[in-house]
């Protein structure tokens, strides 16, 4: 006979193998996000006034006489004669790539700084994925950018899903003119684009705010736009919930309707909030993007992948200086893909159905 076609099992089993290495994605990005100031090569800030619009170097490993170095270099760099913002290896002068290598000094964290950096140059710059139009290193600010741009989504869903949980849950147990009252202001905040109210309440707020009063606002009106749809749907799972047994025998006890809801009904709906807490991460990084992008979010010189790609929206720099583009567009591309893949593998894996016992054989 021959071999049987893979079923759901098969297919669940290679969908939750992709979301494993979609996790190890992001906690690669979350680690060097954390790390930032060590792993980057220069400064958020640091500019280097010789080397506007600098194309990405490239990294080699055997020079021009055919011989092999223990390390990987780059060529020095001079702008061409006569060219603007054309630039021709010196091959004169390898510099290799160093690891722990001194360079600007950094805080880490509250009171531990250091002026080591995972990797650079001892003498000169590089520039592994160019700089932009004031000579700061895009790889840097990539780095740098991350800690805005990821973060934002931990944070804003830790907020706006605690809002939707309670709320929710407070409306499906109580009922009444609370479930109602609830229910009419979520509706209303559904009723209104988000794109339209996140820029209306960006913009209700100076727009030379501190970088981190900044990007705590764009956290707390992502939040205050997010919680609602959540809120409907635990609603609807309380309710299904209220006249369970298990409730029932909670309630006859003398558990207090805080105990009921926190220790025996909001656990029974955990399987789908932590499902759409993961796929709803990449709407609020999306959401940080575009508020930067349209210059009411995170303000220059702090870096973040929606202010990083705004510097990028002209035809020439699309044309002449691709990099300031692609750089951020692929690590936004790789988080929003990563977070939709461990969703969906988190979703198969706390399906309460589970597969088919002639299927996972």
């Amino acid at each position: 006979m021959g071999e049987r076609a893979p079923g759901r099992g098969g297919r669940i089993g290679s969908l939750r193998g992709v979301a494993r290495v979609a996790a190890a994605v992001l906690g690669i990005l979350y680690g060097v996000a954390a790390l930032a100031p060590l792993v980057a090569p220069y400064g958020e800030a640091s500019l280097d006034r010789a080397r506007f619009y600098h194309p990405p170097q490239r990294l080699h490993w055997v020079d021009d006489a055919g011989h092999l170095h223990p390390r990987p270099f780059v060529y020095a760099t001079r702008l061409a004669p006569g060219a603007e913002w054309r630039y021709v290896e010196d091959h004169s002068r390898p510099m290799p790539l160093l690891t722990w290598v001194r360079g600007e000094r950094y805080t880490l964290v509250r009171g531990v700084s250091s002026d080591r950096h995972l990797f650079g140059v001892a003498d000169g710059r590089a520039n592994l994925l160019g700089t932009d139009p004031l000579g700061r290193d895009v790889l840097s600010r990539l780095l740098y950018g991350a800690r805005v741009s990821l973060t934002v989504g931990l944070v804003g869903i830790a907020i706006s899903f605690s809002l939707g949980l309670a709320l929710g849950a407070l409306a499906g147990y109580v009922g009444g003119w609370v479930d109602a009252a609830l229910m009419r202001f979520s509706e209303l905040l559904l009723s209104v684009p988000g794109l339209y109210l996140v820029i209306a309440l960006r913009s209700a707020l100076p727009a030379s705010l501190p970088p981190s009063r900044a990007y705590l606002t764009v956290v707390a009106i992502l939040a205050v736009i997010g919680w609602a749809a959540l809120a409907r749907v635990v609603r609807g799972m309380v309710k299904g919930l209220r006249r369970s047994d298990f409730v029932i025998a909670a309630e006859a006890m003398g558990a207090s309707p805080v105990r009921v809801i926190a220790r025996h009904i909001l656990p029974n709906t955990l399987s789908f909030v932590i499902v759409a807490a993961t796929i709803a991460v990449p709407g609020y990084i999306l959401g940080e993007v575009v508020l930067s992008f349209l210059g009411v979010g995170v303000q220059e010189p702090a870096a973040s992948w929606g202010n990083m790609l705004e510097q990028a929206r002209s035809l020439r720099v699309l044309t002449s200086f691709p990099w300031l583009l692609a750089a951020p567009a692929a690590a936004i591309f790789v988080t929003v893909m990563a977070f939709n893949l461990v969703g969906d593998g988190l979703r198969d894996a706390l399906d309460p159905r589970g597969v088919p016992e002639g299927e996972a054989r």
